[in-house]
């Protein structure tokens, strides 16, 4: 003799999961629970012929239903997680807050400020080097055009006492 089929019924999220089967363990095998849904109290036998009509077409065979809307299940939720989920996130403090990289960026901006001001003060500095090397070179142009006659003198005395020593002694 065949067993009469029952349909049961399970939560899974949003659906409910409906299943024509001969017994409870038939529907838990189907359904792939490895836990005795119904002694705790997560599924039941359904009797309500709307609710029955469809599983009972396909036997064995489980069937998912949307529970309710989208807006019953908001309504549904408790107020305190209806809320969207943006303030939620405003409200929910963080474990720790994200470092920032002010520090950083402030020792960096002294670092950088430093290297600019060296290298202004090395251009001015290799400037100056350069404007007294060119007047170092001006200062012996005007030297040596002081000396040169001087020189010339200095030679033309030398020769002239070297004569007049060399006709003393002589």
């Amino acid at each position: 003799m065949v067993r009469a089929l029952k349909v049961f019924r399970t939560p899974i999220g949003f659906h409910d999961a409906y299943v024509a089967a001969p017994s409870r363990k038939a529907a838990l095998a189907a359904w792939g629970a490895d836990a005795d849904l119904f002694a705790r109290g997560l599924a039941e036998q359904v009797t309500d012929p709307a609710l029955t009509r469809e599983p009972l077409a396909s036997p064995g065979e489980v069937v998912r239903k949307v529970r309710g809307t989208m807006a019953e299940h908001l309504a549904a939720l408790p107020p305190s997680t209806r809320r969207p989920r943006a303030k939620a996130a405003e409200t929910k403090p963080s474990a720790k807050p994200r470092p920032t990289r002010d520090d950083l960026d402030a020792a960096q901006a002294a670092l950088d400020k430093a290297e600019s001001d060296h290298d202004a003060a090395s251009r001015e500095l290799a400037d100056r080097e350069a404007a007294l090397a060119r007047e170092r070179r001006a200062l012996d142009r005007a030297h040596a055009r002081v000396v040169a006659p001087l020189e010339r003198a200095r030679d033309e005395a030398d020769a002239r006492y070297r004569a007049a020593m060399d006709a003393w002694r002589g």
